[in-house]
């Protein structure tokens, strides 16, 4: 018999890796990023700007993903 913490725990590793492989399997945007956020005109750090196609600063960006996701 498979002890349940086991199970959990498969499950969980099965959720974990099936999350990863939808985000890389997203399309991420392309270009040059701005240097200075669309919603608050704060300037974006430079290693996020590296990233491309950022226009938005980490704060900001947290906001409008989450009302994105409701």
């Amino acid at each position: 018999m498979v002890c349940p913490f086991d199970r959990a725990q498969l499950l969980e590793q099965r959720q974990r890796e099936q999350a990863i492989a939808a985000q890389l399997a997203q399309s991420r945007p392309s270009g040059p990023s701005r240097t200075h956020c669309l919603d608050c005109e704060n300037p974006i750090p430079e290693k996020r700007q590296a990233l491309g196609a950022m226009i938005r600063c980490t704060p900001c960006q947290s906001i409008a993903e989450r009302s994105h996701r409701r």
